[in-house]
């Protein structure tokens, strides 16, 4: 009866195939072979150039216009002006001698996050990963807490460890139980910005760790086998095997995590109450937003001018990691 089942719904599945070889082989014929799949990938493009490449475009043709006027149409053109003015400074490690001195304080606080929060991230997901392969009681429970973080909202992560380290917080309670004195962490520059570090990795390790893993699960295992027929150490094992096959995988991680990084704003805004103490934790995407809409002044100009060099930093960076990771593969 099985056999008669599969025989059927084997015969079904081909006379559907064979209905939709009619419109296919006449679009061949109509248009060539070569031609067909771009028609199928045609909805997609057409998506992917709206979302993505339309919205670049209005961005660059905001960032050379000026005015308060939401409409391209109705700004005036200042061509490079905007750009001119973010990059007016007469001494660029100090933002106070710059024109726009919001904008290079904002470019140096994410200068030193990018730096402390890929580093740790890469280190704790690498870690993660190399744990979380082993064989263990409970694997794929500890793997999906650890992914867990990932599914919450930036903004709810954001509440959640405010609340925690707030002055009347679930931290400080717990000072106050072991007499020590409460502690209100976000209103200290270091502190705040230790741990919007701490949350953002926190936060982001479980889906780099679920990249690190799969490579991790992809490498062979005759040569751990082999290694410790040669009484490998684990170190030996590890820098000599592991690492050096995980390479792709780990410049996926790098390239994400440091755009990633660069573009950091939901949580760190919710967390420090919109970049403090004071500007201590104001990033670039912040001042993004901030001349954009966060005043009755709409600098839009600015605003975009910004976003459009982030974008180049972003792509020039990433041109960079994909060739020097090139030149190691020819090596």
């Amino acid at each position: 009866m099985a056999i008669k089942a599969s025989a059927v719904l084997e015969r079904l599945v081909e006379g559907v195939m064979s209905l939709v070889e009619i419109p296919i082989n006449a679009l061949e014929r109509l248009m060539g072979r070569k031609r067909v799949p771009y028609l199928f990938l045609a909805p997609n493009l057409v998506l992917f150039g709206i979302f993505t490449f339309l919205p670049i475009a209005i961005s660059v043709g905001y960032a050379v216009t000026g005015g308060t006027n939401l409409f391209v149409t109705d700004r005036p053109f200042v061509g490079l002006d905007n750009f001119r003015q973010l990059l007016s400074c007469q001494d660029y490690s100090r933002p106070g001698t710059c024109q726009e001195s919001l904008f290079w304080t904002a470019i140096w606080n994410t200068f030193w996050f990018v730096g402390f929060n890929v580093v740790a991230t890469l280190l704790v997901a690498l870690v993660t990963a190399l744990i979380l392969n082993r064989a263990m009681v409970g694997r794929g429970f500890f793997r999906a807490m650890f992914f867990y973080p990932v599914l919450l909202s930036p903004v709810v992560i954001g509440l959640i460890w405010k609340w925690f380290l707030d002055r009347n917080g679930l931290l400080n309670a717990f000072f106050e139980m072991m007499g020590v004195p409460p502690h209100v962490f976000l209103l200290e520059v270091g502190w705040a910005r230790f741990f919007v570090v701490l949350v953002s990795v926190w936060f982001h390790m479980g889906f780099y760790t679920l990249i690190l893993l799969a490579g991790l699960q992809a490498i062979p295992k005759d040569l751990y086998e082999a290694a410790a027929i040669d009484a490998a150490s684990r170190r030996r094992t590890l820098f000599a095997i592991t690492l050096p096959l995980l390479g792709p995988n780990l410049l996926v991680v790098l390239i994400l995590l440091m755009i990633r990084s660069v573009q950091i704003f939901d949580e760190a805004w919710v967390l420090t109450n919109g970049g403090g103490p004071g500007t201590a934790n104001s990033f670039i995407v912040q001042y993004i937003y901030q001349m954009a809409f966060g005043s009755d002044l709409r600098l839009l100009g600015l605003a975009s001018a910004a976003s459009v060099l982030m974008g180049v930093v972003l792509l020039a960076l990433t041109l960079v990691q994909l060739r020097l990771a090139r030149k190691t593969e020819e090596i």
